[in-house]
């Protein structure tokens, strides 16, 4: 469903991306992962064109997302992305959050697009709060809408960008609870996340990234107990004894 191929991004004459290459099959759940400033949430923001790349192409579902002549904002509506600062418009109740861009984008009816918002807000568990501002909700909360919102554009892939690192640790899991269902249910996503629990859990792949380079793409039981790479190696003898 979705190609990355030779992809390289600078900014000015700092190379942010180097000849990355990848791949997700429809259903799957490839997690990015590796230390800060790696260049995960650049390469997954290159896939729905929120981040140009200067070399290389990136193919969704035969959309080339690198051609200048494609809509992005079209592609977009396809692509649910769920950002690590929710990306909620404060001024709206959740409903309202929900509705939007199914009404304006998808030319939905206001029954039609509260159906949806209803319906995707109960699933979450927040149907009593939908009414409500972000601002009266709990980091967790927000970020339940969030997916709430972009599932409501029916996306044929979801991009997660460190969906839990804004998040206070008792929230976490009530977020990652929704992505292991949506998972489970066969939605394809590309997650970046220094979750190792929830990538070994759900993940079918890994994707570590070092230095603007993917270092290693591996099953993920492969990844887990023989990363090939020295750095994969150190990077999980850190993150997985703490």
């Amino acid at each position: 469903m979705i190609t990355i191929t030779d992809i390289s991004k600078w900014y000015g004459s700092f190379q942010v991306l180097a000849d990355c290459t990848t791949a997700v099959e429809k259903g799957e759940v490839v997690v990015v992962c590796g230390p800060s400033g790696s260049g995960k949430s650049t390469l997954i923001k290159c896939v729905n064109g929120l981040e140009p790349v200067q070399k290389g192409s990136i193919n969704v579902e035969g959309i080339e997302v690198t051609d200048k002549s494609t809509n992005l904002t079209k592609l977009r509506a396809r692509i649910g992305m769920v950002f690590q600062h929710f990306e909620l418009y404060p001024h709206m109740s959740v409903r309202e959050n929900l509705c939007l861009a199914q009404e304006k984008v998808l030319r939905r009816s206001r029954d039609e697009a509260n159906a949806k918002a209803e319906a995707l807000i109960d699933r979450v568990g927040l149907l009593p709060h939908i009414e409500k501002h972000p601002g009266q909700l709990s980091g967790g909360q927000q970020q339940r809408v969030a997916i709430s919102r972009a599932l409501a554009m029916d996306p044929i892939a979801m991009l997660f960008d460190e969906p839990t690192s804004a998040l206070d640790p008792e929230m976490i899991n009530e977020v990652l609870d929704v992505m292991v269902e949506l998972a489970q249910d066969g939605m394809t996503m590309m997650v970046v996340t220094h979750e190792m629990g929830f990538a070994r859990k759900v993940a079918d792949r890994v994707v570590f990234m070092d230095d603007g380079r993917i270092v290693e793409d591996r099953v993920t039981d492969q990844f887990f107990d023989h990363p090939e790479s020295e750095r994969a190696q150190d990077f999980l003898g850190k993150i997985l004894n703490h």
